[in-house]
């Protein structure tokens, strides 16, 4: 993926691991627009920023991501890379009977979001030279964390999902997984502080470090996660689940 010189369409860009590459691919001389729920928080990081731009969208209504795409390309027509990032971490507790809903709307923006988006984007995308989707999806997609099973299974689902999207895509648009550790954001609470989360720009310098290489790695790792990443390749699933159960 080139790194520079191009137009490029972020979700969950008003925030953290959204917030941080966007404005650092602005920095290097691409066009950049940042998509999410809240007008506010996408100002936030466009505010002094020129050739940067933001739109918002609700990624678990497909009516609003339908209208978003149309608004996106009447007015940014050059995008060629799309990075879906949005998403959203919830606890649940499935010890005893309770409310389906958490499950439901993690799996509507994680999963049907990203997939909804890209099929709105993909003829464009395929016209487009040097064009990439970004799929952003977890260390949690390859070892779930017990206490959120439906995010951590949404992950995983969308990594397969990026796998089948790369084989199909192969020689037309070019397909990365970018799979973050814990990273210090307000993804869930007190995240922010937390301690053994990765800083956030020590992650989002390490992921730019990694965008850079040639060729671009089909999937972007930074250290930290590769324990997750390799777990069950290395025959350590089981005792890493129980590693990080207290998360």
């Amino acid at each position: 993926m080139k790194t520079t010189g191009n137009s490029i369409l972020i979700t969950g860009g008003g925030s953290g691991i959204g917030r941080e590459p966007a404005q650092r691919f602005q920095d290097l001389g691409n066009q950049v627009i940042v998509a999410g729920r809240t007008a506010a928080s996408l100002e936030e990081t466009i505010a002094g920023r020129a050739n940067m731009h933001a739109l918002t969208v609700d990624m678990s209504d497909p009516a609003s991501i339908a209208a978003f795409a149309q608004e996106a390309l009447s007015r940014f027509p050059q995008i060629n890379v799309l990075i879906n990032n949005a998403g959203i971490m919830r606890r649940e507790d499935l010890t005893r009977k309770g409310d389906t809903a958490v499950a439901e709307q993690t799996l509507i923006t994680n999963v049907l979001g990203p997939i909804r988006l890209t099929d709105a984007f993909i003829d464009h995308l395929v016209a487009q030279e040097n064009a990439a989707i970004v799929n952003t999806t977890s260390g949690l997609a390859f070892v779930p964390l017990g206490t959120a099973p439906s995010y951590s299974a949404s992950k995983a689902a969308l990594h397969s999902w990026t796998v089948s999207l790369r084989e199909q895509l192969r020689g037309k648009v070019e397909v990365i997984e970018l799979a973050p550790p814990a990273v210090r954001t307000e993804l869930t609470p007190s995240q922010s502080t937390r301690e053994g989360y990765m800083p956030l720009d020590d992650y989002a310098a390490e992921v730019m470090s990694l965008f850079t290489q040639e060729p671009t790695p089909q999937e972007i790792l930074v250290e930290s996660v590769k324990f997750l990443r390799n777990a069950e390749r290395e025959g350590r699933f089981d005792q890493t689940v129980q590693a990080i159960a207290a998360l």
